[in-house]
């Protein structure tokens, strides 16, 4: 079996770079024959072609990195398999991934959306995100690394961290945790809240909102915001550094955070939607709100992918939910018993833990997509 794995290579801390490069360790671990490089490098992904002729190109991204993903190996001669997350729709590229063998999406809710969009569910297999359950191990809170994050976090010893981490809070969930942390602020032992978010120009402007909305529920002091870019070597000690890991995500097609905060024995709470039923597991892993509101819109105005700079305007037959909302008092519930059950936050933690190791497992996924691969496609 002959590989091209086509990703943001070489890999940052972003997620979908971390999704390819963890798939890319699992391959050359088991031992196939396989190469990475950027998805967007058409001189060098030429080469591979011409030199390496790969049995298959993997690619990682949305729907959006069609061209990319699909239609330049095609164009090669070469079998794309895209491995696709969710976000928003497929607009136009049905027909394109109709005619493919095989598409990986990374949760069965991904699979739904791509198949509610005109896209055949025969030809599309669910592989989930790797996690690196070495680097993604437990600590003691007590370990002077995870000491010092909370050192520098402003922490208290007896203070409780509730944490979420994304390319903006809003989008993880934070308001709505935020308007429960409110509800029962005064019963609750001491916490802060700490959202560790990406800089980015929406990111800047989301944050003012966010701490505005805390300021005016009366929480604004025990509320954190943090903006910096950070490594996958420091991610570990910052999940190790809280207590709830929260995240009832408003759009999720996997939830990598929230794996890596398990393999860490950290509870988590998630949303009862998305790709979250696929990664936690109810009062057994984890807590999870259920959903209060779901977001729809009737059109979008997207940028005409046959015309780069012109605009197009696409109208459902149907809404599409494009958000959704976790119940606030279903929020306030699961903070309520976490915090308040330290014996509960480590056996939920334990728990996720072993899943975690069973089922997400870098290697594991690596050995599933070989064996799909082979299934699906007879490669060996």
């Amino acid at each position: 079996m002959k590989v091209l794995l086509m990703y943001d290579y070489p890999a940052g801390p972003g997620g979908l770079a971390m999704q390819g490069e963890l798939l890319y360790r699992g391959l050359k671990e088991a031992g196939v024959d396989v190469y990475p490089v950027h998805f967007n490098s058409p001189l060098e992904k030429d080469w591979y072609y011409r030199w390496f002729k790969p049995d298959i190109a993997v690619g990682i991204g949305y729907w959006g990195y069609m061209p990319q993903l699909a239609l330049h190996p095609q164009a090669a001669g070469i079998l794309p398999v895209p491995w696709l997350v969710a976000d928003g729709y497929i607009a136009g590229y049905q027909e394109v991934l109709n005619q493919l063998p095989l598409i990986l999406v990374t949760s069965q809710w991904v699979k739904e959306m791509y198949m509610r969009d005109g896209i055949d569910g025969s030809r599309i297999e669910v592989l989930p995100v790797g996690c690196d359950t070495n680097l993604f191990a437990p600590y003691d809170r007590s370990h002077p690394k995870v000491q010092a994050v909370r050192d520098a976090l402003g922490l208290a010893p007896e203070q409780l961290l509730i944490l979420t981490v994304g390319g903006d809070a809003c989008s993880k969930g934070a308001r709505e945790v935020m308007q429960a942390l409110a509800q029962v602020d005064g019963a609750l032992p001491r916490w802060k809240y700490i959202c560790k978010v990406w800089p980015q120009a929406r990111t800047y402007s989301q944050n003012e909102a966010d701490l505005a909305l805390a300021a005016s529920l009366g929480i604004g002091k025990k509320v954190q915001y943090v903006t910096s870019i950070v490594s996958r070597n420091y991610m570990p000690l910052l999940l190790n550094a809280c207590d709830i890991y929260a995240a009832p995500s408003r759009l999720e097609g996997f939830g990598m955070l929230q794996v890596e905060a398990g393999a860490c024995e950290k509870p988590v709470i998630g949303i009862r939607a998305m790709g979250m039923l696929d990664t936690l597991l109810h009062e057994e892993t984890a807590l999870l709100a259920g959903v209060a509101q779901k977001i729809t819109v009737n059109e979008v105005v997207l940028e005409n992918e046959a015309a780069p700079g012109e605009q197009r305007k696409v109208i459902f037959d149907t809404p599409r939910t494009v958000d959704y909302r976790a119940d606030v008092n279903d929020i306030r519930a699961c903070l309520t018993q976490l915090m308040a059950d330290p014996a509960y936050r480590k056996r939920l933690g334990k728990a996720a833990r072993r899943r975690v190791a069973a089922h997400f497992d870098y290697r594991r996924v690596a050995e599933k997509f070989i064996q799909v691969v082979r299934e699906k496609l007879n490669i060996r």
